[in-house]
């Protein structure tokens, strides 16, 4: 069985934006949409692109908020569930965890949901490198 496939933030908006993939990450996601299968996102990911609006490294028509609230509505598109348990464990992540916070909880996230995240960010290819979590470089 495929693991689902969890987008951090950097991957949700170059597939917004519909900027080119690796040739497997875009293969894997087509793949689950064809099988049904969710592609999951982050809520953290919410906070983020907010953050790059609010800070100017990220320029969108209208609200973030209502930006990623169309982005959920894409079918196979789904929101990633963050208890309580998964923010706690992002603070207590084997190995040399990414110091980012919003990074340590898509990490904690995919532990817990047996999720392969689709990144182009290098500290969390290193740290799955390492074998501490599923990720595919996109």
């Amino acid at each position: 069985m495929t693991a689902q496939l969890l987008l951090d933030t950097c991957a949700v908006i170059w597939a917004a934006n519909g900027a080119p993939m690796a040739r497997d990450a875009a293969d894997q996601i087509t793949n689950a949409a064809r099988r049904g299968t969710t592609v999951h996102v982050s809520p953290i990911s919410a906070w983020e692109v907010g953050l790059l609006v609010a800070r100017g490294r990220l320029t969108m028509v209208g609200r973030p908020e209502a930006w990623f609230e169309r982005l959920l509505e894409t079918p196979g598109v789904g929101l990633a569930a963050m208890p309580p348990a998964v923010l706690s464990r992002s603070s207590f992540l084997p190995g040399d965890p990414p110091n980012d916070p919003a990074d340590r909880i898509i990490i904690a996230t995919a532990r817990e949901f047996a999720m392969r995240i689709v990144t182009r960010d290098a500290r969390i290819l290193a740290y799955a490198a390492e074998g501490h979590v599923m990720a595919l470089a996109c």
